[in-house]
């Protein structure tokens, strides 16, 4: 199992003034890097007329896959020292450099507080938990059910290939998943600015997951939100370096995470749940495309949360097909493999599947 720390340990030293700073918490609840407004129980009077007479493809009219991973392909280390499993939405498996990071898992079913109602999977995971390779750390980033599976942390506690993973999580999480049966005692929770150091006790390889600033907001019912806090993460190996940007609206925050953690081999941004009533905690293929530029445009982009719920509107192709609209235009090199598939990363090779046409 990867080497346990006592505490977190602070990152790099930041410029002053910065936008990146630790959070701040007013009362209970933890505040955005950028003023921001979430709407309230309001907003369902204003959205339930655009439900109601919305006629796009929000689910797909035929059945998706089947997805299926080779999990034998995970007993060989990837030849590039990066490999990436995505399982659609912002679920996936990231080997880098010799540390296996499982991030935002979700294998529920749907993504709700009730089992008979609410978003469902447009696929079953390609790969059965029981099949999971040895694990060194579970990252979340926020406890959305889009994010953290209550069904799947169960699971995964109780499975020998997580049994010596470190949970990873931003601050007051942990008591969210020690709720649901995840060892407290491989829990540390990160505030924003901060970073963990791992170390494989599979390979010797070592990690630093250092916790960024995003514009969204957290809890699981409408009586917590904001009681938990939310971000984003640098994943920095030997080799690689890795931003899993998680949900955010865009914010003027993303050119300092570029110039203070990049440059970046593989940025991951969110392009879909995007609607304009939500864009200050969405930001959709346009705000992604701002970011990644805003960021230095290095590197390759990586669509996430898209793919597998509707959370949103939209028609359930609209983010990929936008974002490839988008880097057609800018000359902007997409990272985009097939759902279940562990897909070798290449610097500079883009990859662009079409699974979804």
């Amino acid at each position: 199992m990867p080497e346990q720390i006592a505490a977190p340990i602070p990152a790099d030293p930041l410029p002053a003034p910065t936008l990146l700073k630790r959070a701040v918490r007013l009362g209970r609840k933890f505040q955005n890097p950028v003023e921001t407004e979430i709407g309230g129980f309001g907003m369902i009077f204003k959205l339930l007329p655009l439900y109601l007479s919305n006629r796009e493809e929000r689910t797909p009219k035929r059945q998706l896959g089947p997805f299926v991973t080779a999990a034998d392909t995970y007993a060989r280390p990837p030849a590039s020292g990066l490999r990436v499993t995505w399982f659609g939405h912002s679920i996936m498996l990231v080997e880098i450099d010799g540390v296996r990071v499982l991030i935002d898992p979700v294998w529920d079913e749907r993504a709700s507080p009730m089992s008979w109602a609410g978003p469902k999977r447009f696929f079953p995971s390609p790969l059965p938990l029981e099949k999971m390779p040895e694990l060194d750390v579970i990252l979340f980033s926020h406890d959305h059910y889009d994010h953290m599976g209550k069904e799947t942390v169960r699971a995964l506690a109780a499975l020998p290939a997580a049994a010596g993973a470190q949970w990873v999580v931003p601050l007051e999480v942990g008591a969210v998943l020690r709720s649901f049966g995840a060892p407290a005692e491989k829990i540390i929770e990160l505030d924003w600015t901060e970073s963990a150091e791992m170390r494989s006790a599979r390979t010797g390889a070592s990690l630093r997951i250092t916790a960024i600033p995003s514009r969204h907001f957290s809890g699981r019912s409408m009586r917590n939100r904001f009681e938990t806090l939310w971000a984003s993460y640098a994943l920095k190996g030997a080799e690689h370096n890795v931003y899993y940007g998680a949900d955010s609206g865009y914010w003027d925050g993303y050119t300092e995470i570029g110039q203070h953690y990049g440059p970046f081999d593989l940025t991951m941004l969110e392009v879909g749940a995007w609607n304009v009533n939500w864009e200050s905690i969405h930001m959709g293929p346009d705000g992604a495309m701002r970011a990644f530029r805003a960021m230095g445009a290095h590197g390759l982009l990586m669509p996430i949360h898209w793919g597998l719920f509707d959370l949103a509107l939209h028609a359930w192709r609209f983010p990929i097909e936008r974002i490839t609209e988008l880097a057609d235009a800018d000359g902007i090199p997409l990272w985009s493999p097939p759902p279940g598939v562990p897909t070798e990363f290449e610097k500079g090779v883009e990859l662009r599947s079409s699974w979804w046409r």
